[in-house]
Order: structure tokens, then C-alpha cells, then sequence
């Protein structure tokens, strides 16, 4: 299959077999996509991303030896602008919050149909953090929990608190762009200006800044 100029490469890091041929199928039977490896644990990926960084890594939470959550912290150390997803099944719930607060900007099912693969995929890569609404809550309620020592100065405008406000309800940048009657790229130049005057980098850090910050 002839891939994009700008295909995503796409690492997938799983101790399962069954699973790691399954999403390797699915990444190199899309055009949009381009595989930059598919491992069984850990230190593999690490040492590609030392040597290759891939665009967007699909990590396993649970894996012998290091875990997922382990390997995402000393990724995201190492280099902080690395996109992960968490791979899970749904009964790891309160494990992808701790990788979301570990460093990771997301999390698939590893059931997902090839649909949710890619957009979700996508959305990582540009910036977005694919988890459901469960999830968000869970990371709101931990910093409603946290003390507040400091208060936000600069100014949303009003679109742009309303995107922040979808971002905080967990919906999608096609979910937001359909509620706000908008397109995806004007969601995605709301995005840029919110992170920017957030001083973050990420949909899961502008949502736990507003939490943080009590930005209303």
C-alpha cells in the first residue's frame, strides 16, 4: 500500500502476540499510517525512541517486568514531547489515570474498531487526548483535591472558553467542532491559542490547568 508523505509513524509496545499483529495489521494497511516498530516490552521501545523517535507510541499497561506506566515516565523524561497512548481493556480504569498522570495524553481500547484506531491515533498526533468522560472526571476530581497556591492571570476569549469547556466535558475535536457549528481546523486554531495561553501542551494539561486554576 503506497503511504502518505506525512504518514504517522506509529509504534505499538504490547507483551500479547495476538494483540501486536492485530494493530500491526491495522497500522500497515493504512495509508495514513506508517509502523515504526512492534514490541513485547519496554526496553525495546526505548531504545527505538532513542535512536528513531516514532510519532505516536500505542503502549500496553500491563506488562512483565516494566510497565506501561513505568516505561511512559522515564519516555516522557527523556523526551517530553513523545505522544502516548495508553492500550487497555475496560476494567483499567483507575491504571490510566495513573498514566495519564504519569505522562501519557490518551488511552485506546484494545478492542477498538480500525474507525477508533485511527482517530484516535490522529488525535494524539495533533495535539489531542483521546479518553472518555469517566477518565476526565477522575483527573478533575484529583486536583479538586489538590491545593490551589497559585491563580490564573490571562484571558480566554469566549469561543475559546467554550472550547476549553467542551476539552473539560471529554468531547473530541469533531465532537467540539459539531457543538460549537465550527469546523475541526478552527477547533484545532482554538486549541494552539488556549495551550499557549495556558502554557501547556496538551488537551489533558489545558483540562487540569482550568481544574487547577478554577478558570471559569
Amino acid at each position: 500500500m503506497n503511504k502518505s508523505e506525512n504518514a504517522i509513524r506509529v509504534a505499538i509496545v504490547d507483551d500479547d502476540a495476538k494483540v501486536r499483529e492485530v494493530i500491526t495489521w491495522l497500522v500497515e494497511h493504512s495509508e495514513d499510517f506508517e509502523l515504526a516498530g512492534a514490541f513485547s516490552g519496554c526496553d525495546e521501545v526505548v531504545d527505538l525512541v532513542a535512536d528513531d523517535p516514532p510519532d505516536v507510541v500505542l503502549m500496553d499497561i500491563n506488562m512483565p517486568g516494566m510497565s506501561g506506566i513505568e516505561c511512559v515516565e522515564r519516555l516522557k523524561t527523556e523526551y517530553p514531547d513523545l505522544r502516548i497512548l495508553m492500550l487497555t481493556n475496560y476494567s483499567d480504569d483507575d491504571r490510566i489515570f495513573e498514566s495519564l498522570r504519569a505522562g501519557a495524553v490518551g488511552y485506546l481500547l484494545k478492542n477498538s474498531s480500525t474507525a477508533k484506531l485511527s482517530e484516535a491515533i490522529n488525535e494524539a498526533h495533533h495535539g489531542g487526548a483521546p479518553m472518555s468522560g469517566e477518565i476526565a472526571q477522575k483527573v478533575i476530581a484529583y486536583f479538586h483535591n489538590q491545593k490551589k497556591t497559585t491563580k490564573y492571570t490571562a484571558t480566554l476569549s469566549e469561543r475559546e472558553q467554550e472550547v476549553l469547556n467542551a476539552l473539560s466535558d471529554g468531547l473530541s475535536n469533531k465532537e467540539i467542532a459539531a457543538k460549537l457549528f465550527i469546523s475541526v481546523p478552527t477547533v484545532r486554531f482554538h486549541l494552539k491559542n488556549i495551550y499557549a495561553k495556558l502554557h501547556v501542551n496538551s488537551r489533558t494539561e489545558a483540562v487540569l490547568k482550568a481544574v487547577q486554576e478554577k478558570i471559569k
